[in-house]
């Protein structure tokens, strides 16, 4: 049976971890070539080197998405092969929980660099590569917290939201090439972040999702995957809440 990735170029920020790691063992094993990027390299190393170990194809790139000739660098490598098809961009920083009165002007300034300029990059240069060839498809990681207020977290419910306009302004933009964008607004997910916390605070954190747990990483980059797909060629300009229930009002 054919792969339904076979043959395409496929570029992941923040690749080392969590569900950047998650999509890209996805979209391997779905016979595409990976690109994973991000700032530590041993984790990108173990990103390829499981895929790899599953019979697939990958590479990496050490970048910081915040940096333009980094990202304009790193979407050069994942073309080597004269093709972009698609992309995953997922770099993104959480912060920490603080009220707005007390909130860190560093901490905002970083979530800003990562979350809102890494994404912007990262499309700029995706999307050149894209519109040469007239296709690809383009999923920005936002959350659901771009779609909700979240109290003690102004910062990065800001930037997430601006990551959905960023997502419906750019893909009415392209639509006209053949191009997708679309978000994924995922809830919790279990990733080291959650995994560190201590029992009583993850059972809380479960219990606020209708469904009564929080996310797997492959749960999300199933969404991921579908959005990239040919079975969403009619999808595009929306943010897909993938969090259980819990952006119901």
């Amino acid at each position: 049976m054919t792969k339904q990735f076979a043959g395409k170029s496929a570029l992941i920020t923040g690749g080392g971890s969590g569900i950047g790691r998650a999509s890209a063992l996805a979209l391997a094993a779905e016979g595409a070539l990976v690109t994973v990027t991000g700032r530590t390299e041993e984790t990108l190393k173990e990103t390829v080197r499981l895929i790899e170990a599953d019979g697939g194809s990958a590479r990496f790139v050490v970048a910081d998405m915040t940096d333009e000739a980094q990202v304009e660098n790193a979407i050069a490598a994942a073309t080597e092969n004269g093709r972009l098809d698609l992309a995953l961009n997922n770099a993104g920083y959480d912060g920490e929980y603080q009220l707005t009165t007390d909130y860190s002007t560093e901490m905002l300034d970083h979530m800003i660099a990562l979350n809102v300029r890494g994404v912007f990059l990262s499309m700029k240069y995706e999307l050149r590569a894209m519109v040469a060839q007239g296709s690809g498809a383009i999923v920005n990681m936002s959350s659901g917290a771009g779609l909700l207020g979240v109290p003690g977290f102004s910062g990065y419910t800001a930037t997430k939201a601006a990551e959905i306009a960023m997502t419906k302004s750019s893909a009415l933009e392209v639509a006209p090439h053949g191009i997708r964008i679309n978000a994924v607004a995922p809830g919790l997910v279990d990733t080291q972040l959650i995994a560190a916390l201590d029992p009583a605070t993850r059972e809380s954190l479960s219990a606020a999702h209708p469904l009564g747990r929080i996310a797997r990483p492959a749960e999300i980059a199933d969404a991921v995957l579908w959005l990239l797909s040919d079975k969403a060629s009619f999808v595009t300009a929306i943010a897909l809440p993938v969090d259980g229930g819990y952006s119901v009002p």
